[in-house]
């Protein structure tokens, strides 16, 4: 893409592609979410168990319509989704119409996981060494799967901080692991109110991040029993909540 920058003059730039992605079930859509386009199965089923669903998995759908995914969700009510949900890759509960529409019901989190301070602290740099769109773009979030050693096991990128962690918890739900008791999440940026909901309903013990949690995160978080760890960069991690997970 062509860019200005001054004072140096016309360039190219290559920037984060961002599209509209129409989930559906049984045909009917459910959602539109603006994602990076790239692991959209994967996204479907993270966001369907974020939204309290069960499904089965996710496919193209039979009439292969372009940035649309059909997830598979037997017994699904329509009337529980009563109206579409609108998702913007920056928010993915903005537009929801009362607090209860986000309430996610998720089972207090009882893992007995620690995890020394040392490596949370270097989760962030292991996650940017990994993200080779970010460093093309400069414009995309990150979530990362760890194992409680370090090894990172599954990393996404997307223009939407919600859609990088659904992606990663697809890809765990495909695998197997869910819930993922004995395991570490790490994003890229700040901690929202429905990151921790998406963490607590993978049932993940310990939410990291690079920037700072709001408020309603570190009360979630204290709700449902997970560690919340922010501002953790130049070797140091602020601890908000269920300390005892973090060895020092």
């Amino acid at each position: 893409m062509d860019v200005v920058r001054v004072p140096d003059g016309p360039a190219h730039d290559v920037v984060a592609v961002e599209e509209p992605l129409e989930i559906r079930i049984g045909g009917r859509p459910v959602a539109v979410t603006m994602r990076t386009p790239g692991h959209d199965e994967e996204l479907a089923l993270g966001f369907a168990l974020s939204e309290g669903l069960q499904p089965a998995g996710a496919r193209i759908p039979d009439d292969l319509a372009a940035n649309t995914v059909e997830l598979e969700a037997p017994g699904f009510d329509p009337e529980r989704l009563a109206r579409s949900f609108y998702t913007t890759s920056s928010c993915g509960v903005c537009g929801k119409g009362a607090l209860e529409a986000i309430a996610v019901e998720a089972p207090r989190i009882e893992s007995d996981l620690r995890v020394r301070a040392e490596l949370i602290a270097s989760l962030p740099d292991r996650l940017r060494a990994a993200q080779p769109a970010f460093e093309a773009t400069g414009g995309l979030h990150a979530t990362g799967l760890f194992g409680a050693g370090g090894e990172l096991l599954c990393l996404r990128e997307d223009v939407g901080r919600h859609n990088a962690m659904d992606k990663v918890v697809g890809w765990a739900f495909g695998e197997g692991l869910l819930p993922l008791a004995r395991l570490v999440l790490c994003v890229s940026g700040r901690l929202s109110f429905e990151l921790v909901q998406k963490a607590a309903v993978a049932g993940c013990p310990l939410l990291v991040a690079v920037g700072a949690p709001s408020s309603l995160a570190v009360e979630l978080a204290h709700d449902r029993g997970v560690t919340l760890c922010g501002f953790v960069r130049g070797g140091r991690v602020n601890v908000y909540t269920e300390p005892w997970r973090v060895e020092r």
